[in-house]
């Protein structure tokens, strides 16, 4: 249903639910505030974009989303692909890239891809996400420690390389508001969660900088001032050789976004008891990376841990989301002045905590102890994703999941000649019925009949000995069947046409039925050799053997 929850939850709004909402929407909007910086600073970007973006993107995902309590912004998923496009392509490149992602989305909700987003196998999520989180923690070593050094190479080996040739330049007293940071986050989530510990350890630091004139850079050093004011919408330069370029990274901030965004809303309906609108919820954050690069911003989806925080403080309709909005607007306009005093050691420490937080290393161990086939897939991807590039990693991962998985669905299918054990089957009454007459073979296809398991079938008709009268084949098992199964059929067919062989299903299901019916099978060998059970399927036989017989006897 393409339809925002904003609509369904004001037909009973009240009072009550509004400062419910107004008490969460304030919370999340100073919590908001030190992440949506320090991610559009590791993205490559300057500071102010990453405000913009959460008040622009998260604004319309709430307005048009699909989630009561969602909460949309920048978030961590995105500073690997964000930083490479801004590295290789500018900030025209990158505004180019987010609206393409913005459309990809709305498109996908459209066609209702919200539910088919979900299937994406957990070792390919978990895999990349890991890898954002060593790469987020990666890109911080530098700020954290103070290090004096040059630009930080893009390649992760060589980003570890320039960290350990500059170590030796560490400014301490950087290092201590680090900790520092640190320390007051993990005191402070143990005390209560509610409490925003990143913005007190934030206002802390940022004071203790400011009062000691500690020789500590800040965001004032680095990017100078930031405006107190959103900006007016610019248009991006549009080189169609760089769109070309783009189609693969704006593919990836696509599914990043559809993934995250479902993923948050997934975990929201569990703590609300409600359910989401999976396509609305692609279509409002389509919209969101539409709009919001015009202003200046980066790409944007729901986040789990704002979406989180909102729900725990009361938080039960859009209308936080919106406020949330609103707060981060009244705090750009009277305080953004102060912004540039932040020190950029207390930032990267934020991103720390996030980047720990988001590797989930309790599940990545855990899921090493699975089958084989999805460590392979989880280690491809996480290690793609650090060395390499994650489009990259997200590709192949899903390659590796998508053949693994057809290789494990080939290897649970299989086709037997059951002639002779079919006399012993428990499932069949009465003696008669069990005695399959001379010159019937009867097979059983165990396991879905797609074009990874065919060939089983094609070599087990190989080692029939003679050339049966009739051939009868069990289905009961078979739930799919797909273009290359039939064909199989259909080759058999053809292959036994001047044998006259007669060919009988039994127990066909639902979906091999249909298939059966589309392609013309059905209509070849005759809808009374379709039988619902293996002793219809018997008796059938017996009835052609003896017509046949009959025919002999009078041609003779």
């Amino acid at each position: 249903m393409l339809k925002p929850k904003l609509i369904t939850t004001l037909k009973d709004y009240s009072w009550e639910r509004f400062v419910s909402d107004l008490i969460a929407g304030i919370i999340v909007g100073i919590v908001a505030l030190p992440l949506a910086i320090a991610f559009a600073i590791a993205s490559g970007v300057s500071p102010e974009k990453g405000i913009f973006t959460a008040i622009i993107a998260g604004f319309i995902i709430s307005t048009l989303g699909g989630s009561r309590v969602q909460i949309g912004g920048p978030t961590g998923a995105f500073v690997v692909i964000v930083y490479g496009i801004v590295q290789k392509y500018g900030l025209d490149g990158l505004t180019i890239a987010t609206i393409m992602a913005g459309i990809i989305l709305v498109i996908m909700g459209v066609a209702r891809f919200g539910s088919m987003i979900k299937f994406i196998p957990y070792p390919v999520i978990a895999g990349f996400t890991s890898g954002i989180a060593v790469i987020i923690f990666s890109t911080q070593i530098k700020d954290f420690f103070g290090l004096t050094m040059g630009e930080v190479p893009s390649e992760f080996l060589h980003k570890i390389a320039a960290y350990v040739a500059n170590f030796s330049s560490v400014n301490y007293w950087a290092l201590m508001v680090s900790v520092v940071t640190l320390l007051i986050i993990i005191v402070l989530q143990k005390v209560s969660r509610r409490i925003p510990g990143s913005l007190i350890a934030l206002v802390f630091c940022t004071a203790l900088v400011y009062l000691f004139k500690l020789p500590v850079e800040t965001i004032g050093n680095r990017f100078g001032q930031i405006p107190s004011m959103l900006p007016a919408p610019v248009f991006p330069k549009i080189d169609f050789q760089i769109v070309r370029n783009l189609i693969g990274p704006s593919m990836t901030i696509a599914v990043l976004a559809g993934i995250e965004a479902l993923l948050s809303a997934v975990v929201a309906d569990g703590m609300i008891g409600d359910k989401h609108r999976s396509n609305m919820e692609l279509v409002a954050n389509g919209v969101a990376n539409i709009v919001a690069p015009f202003f200046g911003g980066i790409p944007a989806t729901g986040a789990i841990a704002r979406t989180a925080t909102n729900i725990k403080n009361g938080g039960r309709t859009p209308v936080a989301g919106i406020i949330h909005s609103i707060v981060l607007v009244l705090i750009l306009l009277f305080f953004g002045k102060w912004a540039s005093l932040i020190p950029l050691s207390c930032l990267a420490a934020i991103l720390v905590v996030v980047a720990y937080n988001m590797s989930e290393w309790r599940s990545f161990v855990r899921l090493l102890k699975s089958p084989r086939s999805d460590v392979m897939v989880l280690l491809f991807t996480f290690g793609l994703t650090v060395l390499f590039d994650l489009t990259v990693a997200i590709e192949v991962g899903l390659l590796m999941a998508v053949f693994l998985f057809m290789r494990r669905m080939a290897l649970v299918t299989n086709v037997d000649v059951i002639t002779k054990e079919l006399e012993d089957h428990d499932d069949i009454d009465t003696l008669e019925e069990k005695l399959v007459p001379e010159g019937v073979e009867v097979y059983e296809i165990n396991g879905p009949l797609f074009f990874g398991a065919a060939y089983k079938f094609e070599e087990a008709l190989n080692l029939v000995k003679g050339s049966p009268q009739i051939l009868i084949i069990r289905m009961r098992n078979v739930p799919a069947i797909d273009s290359t199964g039939l064909h199989i059929l259909q080759e058999i067919i053809k292959r036994n046409r001047k044998n006259q062989m007669t060919f009988i299903l039994s127990g066909v299901q639902e979906q091999p039925l249909k298939a059966l019916e589309q392609s013309g099978f059905v209509a070849k060998i005759g809808a009374e050799n379709i039988c619902k059970n293996i002793e219809a399927s018997l008796k059938r036989a017996r009835k052609i053997l003896d017509l046949n017989a009959n025919e002999l006897k009078m041609d003779a």
